[in-house]
């Protein structure tokens, strides 16, 4: 069996189209232009990287894109008197602090500072409760993105077993959430699970979010089930350099699996698709108008 690879870096593409479509609308219908706040402090490089990337991506689909970047030690107040200035400014509607933050910065307590409406990482602990117990929300990018990858390939996931691999409030946790009420029948696995391979070979639905990389390998993995990786894990290479790989083994993942994400170019592209996505129905909730279908769970 070779498996079918799931191209979320085309799939992203085609969100970013939609959202670049209904973001049109609103210009035409509403006088609307949603606008998406950025936050970053410090210097470090990978969150440059992908500050960059999402600004770049914001302003393609038609979004204004605020950038505020503020210097390692910025003082917790003068952090959080910027989030009740972007909490209250209406051509603001979404909010996303670049994590990880400068150790004195308590990222719980600045999360929480974010309206939740405009809480486009889906990370505030109202979300989180919305979410947790089947109302509207704002879904976290990352399993958002999974989610809707799963319905394109399988259409339905009404029955199916799924299995996440790893626990994070980030991923593991919201992932389960979604996948529930998707009507799958989940499992939570972790570090202290029992008989870990077991555990996901009875899955037709395997989501690897533990940061470990390569960790699942082939043999765990249920004949022609869906492998959904969200890992992304920097590894040597045996002639020098480095090498990008997930949390699966992908090669004898992909000879049993019936479908997998591969890394990179999988889940990963999904991520800031998604985070457009959310900005998107921010704006359409904030304004009264009817949000997108296919770009929420």
């Amino acid at each position: 069996m070779t498996a079918t690879i799931i191209d979320g870096k085309a799939f992203a593409a085609r969100v970013r189209g939609q959202v670049a479509e209904h973001v049109a609308r609103l210009k035409a219908d509403h006088d609307i232009i949603p606008g998406l706040a950025v936050v970053l402090v410090g210097e470090d490089p990978a969150s440059q990287v992908y500050v960059r990337s999402k600004g770049r991506m914001t302003v393609e689909v038609g979004m204004n894109s605020f950038e505020h970047k503020l210097e390692a030690d910025t003082s917790e107040t003068d952090l959080l008197n910027l989030i009740q200035k972007l909490n209250n400014d209406p051509q603001v509607n979404g909010i996303l602090v670049q994590l990880p933050l400068p150790g004195h910065l308590d990222e719980d307590l600045v999360i929480n500072t974010i309206a939740p409406e405009k809480d486009v990482d889906g990370f505030h602990i109202s979300n989180v409760g919305l979410l947790g117990t089947g109302q509207k929300s704002m879904v976290p990018c990352t399993p958002l993105g999974c989610l809707m990858m799963l319905r394109e390939h399988h259409g339905s996931l009404s029955g199916k077993e799924a299995v996440v691999i790893g626990r994070s409030n980030i991923v593991g946790k919201p992932m389960a959430q979604l996948l529930l009420g998707d009507s799958c029948t989940v499992t939570i696995a972790h570090s202290r699970t029992r008989d870990l391979p077991e555990v996901v070979r009875r899955a037709d639905i395997v989501v690897a979010a533990v940061g470990r990389p390569q960790m699942v390998p082939g043999d765990w993995i249920k004949p022609g089930a869906t492998v959904i990786d969200v890992g992304i894990n920097r590894i040597d290479k045996v002639d020098g350099g480095t090498r990008l790989v997930g949390d699966a083994d992908y090669d004898s993942c992909a000879a049993t699996a019936g479908a997998i994400t591969p890394v990179p170019g999988g889940v990963g592209p999904m991520t800031i698709a998604c985070l457009l996505a959310n900005t998107l129905t921010a704006t359409c909730r904030a304004n009264n108008i009817n949000e997108p279908e296919n770009l929420t769970a």
